[in-house]
């Protein structure tokens, strides 16, 4: 069976919605207009649109490294600022720290990765400056503990760190659902300034108790798995967008889907996977004009649920 790829939904919905790509274009043309949020535990405010780089450990080929460096660059040009790696996401710190060393953007980004050891504290620390080193920072924007990897121990740890000015941020995460009773523990145990968390059309049980929760404890949240990892594509296969998706100035299923998830109250970033220059340009339409509302969220849910 023929598998229909993300551009081809972006290609069909245009098409059928009778929207016209240079339209697209122009909704994310100005940086300006991109829709930031606010960190609770600072107050800073980051744009809602950020990139997530598992498919970023591609090595030292300067042809795999090309179009990741023209997906960065783009990024950056249309204002996003937030970065999500990890160390187990193969080569991935190495080739954004090389990237952007070679686009000098350093001072314009957010940086977030992640510690995943559960050895202890020396191996964990060992890891966190290994990051340091990899991605050519002094500091660390976000330093998340990965899938809960070691919580108990890697929480202090990070606060520690925190507290002597290693990283400005901390948090935990998680992608799956069988960790969230584990997590509510971790939240309601430390004052975290971030969490992340998988939640989209398809996964929606983290908004029945974490992201309340997260609203509750003044903590910001980093959306992952935002396109249900791809299941949602292929549930909305070929058809178009329906009708009273242009009220949202929605023009592709990315944005569709990306537009539902931010528009969760508690919502502060999704992190998007964006390897493609045309990916960046799609997903940013999501992060400008108007936002469902509860009303829409509902309909979307419906439509969704009715496939």
């Amino acid at each position: 069976m023929h598998r229909i790829t993300r551009r081809d939904f972006t290609k069909t919905a245009l098409a059928a919605g009778g929207l016209l790509a240079t339209g697209s274009a122009a909704a994310v043309a100005e940086p300006a207009g991109v829709i930031r949020r606010r960190i609770p535990s600072s107050g800073e405010a980051i744009p809602i649109m950020g990139l997530g780089t598992n498919r970023y450990g591609v090595g030292d080929s300067p042809d795999a490294r090309a179009p990741l460096r023209d997906a960065l660059a783009r990024f950056h040009e249309l204002g996003g600022t937030v970065i999500d790696t990890a160390p187990s996401y193969r080569t991935s710190e190495s080739v954004l720290g090389d990237l952007i060393r070679d686009l000098d953007i350093r001072q314009d980004l957010f940086i977030a990765t992640k510690v995943d050891r559960d050895s202890g504290r020396d191996d964990s620390l060992a890891q966190t400056r290994n990051s340091v080193r990899k991605l050519q920072v002094d500091t660390i924007d976000l330093m998340q503990v990965h899938s809960l990897n070691d919580w108990k121990n890697n929480i202090p740890l990070l606060r520690e760190l925190k507290q002597d000015g290693r990283f400005r941020y901390i948090g935990l995460t998680t992608s799956r659902s069988s960790q969230y009773a584990e997590m509510e523990k971790a939240m309601l145990k430390h004052d975290l300034d971030f969490i992340q968390i998988d939640y989209s059309l398809a996964q929606r049980e983290a908004a029945e108790r974490l992201l309340p929760l997260a609203a509750e404890r003044g903590m910001a949240v980093m959306l992952n798995r935002t396109f249900g990892g791809g299941r949602i594509f292929q549930a909305v296969g070929d058809r178009p967008l329906p009708a009273w998706t242009a009220e949202l100035q929605i023009t592709s299923w990315a944005q569709f889907l990306l537009k539902y998830a931010l528009s969760h109250p508690a919502a502060t970033v999704a992190i998007p996977g964006m390897t493609k220059t045309r990916h960046v340009d799609d997903n940013f339409g999501a992060a400008r004009g108007p936002m469902p509302d509860a009303g829409q969220r509902e309909r979307m849910e419906d439509f969704f649920d009715a496939l």
